[in-house]
Order: structure tokens, then C-alpha cells, then sequence
């Protein structure tokens, strides 16, 4: 039998090895760097969309009707889906209550669209994995686990709320009673709204970028329009590298400590959302950070879900500590509603976490296949429903 050459045997493993893998340390300090343009890119569009919301009247006139609890829920997805921040449209909610312009018990309905309308980042970031097909399917999957998570608690809650609330003689409906119960029976010091690290830690490149903003459009409006597409294109562009980097040495890395540490079961998982959402203060940032995550397969859809409902659970905290150092009750009422309404939708989803599973995973892989129905989704959801369901209330309250 003849012998084979030494030389020959290493000389594949030695190809193998000849495009230079590039070192974890420096895979890393890589990752950071696009994690830091990614957050940077979100509180930039984030940043513009506010300047935007406050120039305009429009997001006052939207809940210029509170009276109407569907008006107030849809009102709720689109001044949120606006400005991408549901803290703004709490802020704003809390105003209009304080004002007497909205009654606390129709506010709450604002606050469950509020709820629905944060959800859209997910699902804008999910779209920047559009050219890998398979990455894409399971990025836009999570993105859906946050949206009918919200969705299907709204569903429920919704009809409760309002139901109830007729046989009321203040309008409120039982889980508003519970949240005013609950806030009466704190007493709490008035405590300062703490600054978010992240907000600290980007805020550089935001005001660099609004400053730009600032020089190039001489109104508020346009300038704010402007800042939020530079967010949202150093969005994508963060998002792309951070994909690519994913996908190489680092993804084997941060597979085992995700699988076996951050996300070994639901609870830890949920825990992790909880946390990281306290944190970051923001469930915007979490929510949509998890997304490339479930996208490059470092994070199981299972576990997305108990996840996202802890990241729900986690904001409502900076509220509830932005309440305490507002004296109107309404806002610590308004607050607790919404933690409530994230208990509760997570007591009834987590046993029946198939529904949203199958749901999600369904829609997900129709959108793989064709991404239509991923726009479809996003202006539908967002845009189309919110608009056509006031315009239609409103025509049919004035033939009344």
C-alpha cells in the first residue's frame, strides 16, 4: 500500500485554516462597535421623530376625541408608531389627562395602543435582514412574537376594560379600578426620572446628528424628518455589519452563552428581558437588539417570546418611577394600568404560548417566502388600520 506524504494530509487542514480567521478579542470590539452605531442609530430616530411629534399638532389632535375608547386605542399605535417611543405618548396621555382633556378611563385604552405602537421598530430593524431569506424568516418571526404578544393582549383586555367600564359610574373599567386601588395604597417618595446609560452613553453622536439636522432645515418639522432618516439609514447600516458578524467566529461564541446561560429556559429568559429592559429603560432598544439576535439563530424563537413579554414588563418600571415624581395620581394610576395590563397579558399567553408561536411563526415564514406581506404588516398594522379605523369612527359619530 503506498505511502501517503505527511505534507499532503496537514496541507487541507492548513487551507482550511489560510483565510485568517480573525481573532475573538478583535470579533468583539467589532461587535461592540456596530451594537453601539445600532443604539446610537435608534436614539437618533428616536430623537428626530420626537422633534417631529412635538412641531406637529396632529399627534394632539389625534387624541382630540379621548371620549372614544377605540379613537384613544388607535391613537395610541399611531402617535407611538410616530415618534417610536410609547414614554413620549405616555407623557403626552398623562398631559391630556392632568388637563381634564382625556378622562383616566379612556386614557387607558391610548395607553394598550401605546403598547401595540412600540412594537414597530422590531419589525422595521427585522427588514434589514430582507437579502438572506433564511435570517429574514426567523428575524421577522421574533419581531411578530412582540406584535401579537400586544395584539392578542389587547384583544382580551380590551372588550373587558370597556365592557366594565359601562356599568361604572366614572367609566372605569375593572383593571383601571385596580390600577387606582393600587396607586392609593402606595405611598411613595417623589423619586427623579433616572437618565438612561444609554442615552448618556449615545448622546454625542445624537446631538452631533441633531445639530446637523438643525443646519441643514431651517424648521422643526424638516429638521426632524431629517435627523429620523439618518437614524434610520445608520440603523440599517449597523445592522447590516453586526449581521455579518454574526455569522462568523463570534456567533459560536455567544451560541453557547446565550443557549446555555442568558436563555436556558422561559423563566431566565423572561428574567433577562425584565433586567436588561430596567436597565437600557427602554424596551424599544431591547426588544429590537433581540430581533438580528433570533435572526442569526444565536436566540430560539421559543425563547423570544418570554423574552419580549419580560422587555414589556421591564419599561413599565421607568414609568411607574416617572409617576412618582409627577403628584397628579392619574400618572401613577395611568402607570400601574400598564404594568397590569403586561401582568395579565402574560398570565393568559405564557400557558398559551403555542397560539402566538404558531401565529408568528406562520406569518413569518409567508413573509420569507414573500416579502410583501412583511409591508403589507408594517403599513397595515401601523398605518392603514390606525388611520382608516379614526376616519371611519369619526364619519360615523357625525352622521349620528
Amino acid at each position: 500500500m503506498p505511502r501517503t506524504n505527511p505534507s499532503s494530509v496537514r496541507e487541507p487542514a492548513l487551507s482550511r485554516r489560510q483565510p485568517a480567521d480573525v481573532p475573538a478579542w478583535l470579533r468583539g470590539i467589532y461587535a461592540g462597535l456596530c451594537l453601539y452605531l445600532f443604539l446610537a442609530a435608534l436614539n437618533v430616530l428616536g430623537s428626530g421623530l420626537g422633534t417631529f411629534g412635538r412641531a406637529s399638532d396632529f399627534l394632539t389632535q389625534v387624541f382630540a376625541y379621548g371620549e372614544n375608547p377605540f379613537i384613544a386605542l388607535l391613537g395610541g399605535v399611531l402617535v407611538t408608531m410616530i415618534v417610536q417611543s410609547s414614554s413620549f405618548t405616555s407623557a403626552l396621555i398623562v398631559t391630556l389627562v392632568a388637563s381634564g382633556e382625556m378622562t383616566l378611563g379612556t386614557a387607558v385604552f391610548a395607553i394598550m395602543g401605546a403598547n401595540i405602537g412600540t412594537a414597530v421598530t422590531g419589525v422595521i430593524v427585522a427588514l434589514a435582514n430582507v437579502r438572506i431569506r433564511r435570517n429574514f424568516r426567523r428575524s421577522f418571526t421574533a419581531a411578530l412574537l412582540h406584535d401579537f404578544f400586544n395584539i392578542l393582549t389587547v384583544a382580551l383586555v380590551f372588550p373587558l376594560e370597556w365592557i366594565s367600564g359601562l356599568f361604572h359610574e366614572s367609566g372605569r373599567g375593572l383593571l383601571t379600578r385596580l390600577a387606582a386601588w393600587c396607586a392609593d395604597l402606595i405611598g411613595m417618595e417623589e423619586v427623579a426620572r433616572p437618565d438612561s446609560p444609554v442615552k448618556v452613553v449615545t448622546a454625542p453622536v445624537v446631538n452631533g446628528v441633531d445639530a446637523l439636522g438643525a443646519w441643514l432645515m431651517p424648521g422643526a418639522t424638516g429638521e426632524g424628518l431629517l435627523v429620523a432618516a439618518i437614524g434610520l439609514l445608520l440603523m440599517f447600516i449597523a445592522l447590516i455589519f453586526m449581521v455579518q458578524n454574526l455569522r462568523g467566529a463570534l456567533l459560536r461564541h455567544l451560541d453557547g452563552l446565550f443557549r446555555t446561560y442568558f436563555f436556558r429556559n422561559d423563566l431566565r429568559a423572561y428574567g433577562v428581558g425584565v433586567i436588561s429592559t430596567v436597565l437600557v429603560q427602554s424596551s424599544t432598544i431591547t426588544s429590537s437588539l433581540m430581533v438580528p439576535l433570533a435572526g442569526a439563530g444565536v436566540v430560539r424563537i421559543r425563547r423570544v417570546l418570554p423574552f419580549m413579554m419580560g422587555a414589556n414588563l421591564g419599561t413599565t418600571v421607568t414609568s411607574v418611577l416617572a409617576a412618582t415624581a409627577n403628584p397628579i395620581a392619574a400618572a401613577m394610576t395611568v402607570a400601574l394600568f400598564h404594568v397590569i395590563f403586561n401582568l395579565t397579558g402574560t398570565a393568559i399567553w405564557y400557558p398559551l404560548r403555542r397560539i402566538p408561536l404558531k401565529i408568528a411563526t406562520w406569518y413569518g415564514g409567508l413573509a420569507g417566502r414573500q416579502t410583501r406581506y412583511a409591508f403589507a404588516f408594517l403599513f397595515g398594522v401601523f398605518l392603514v388600520i390606525p388611520l382608516l379605523g379614526i376616519g371611519l369612527t369619526e364619519l360615523i359619530g357625525s352622521l349620528r
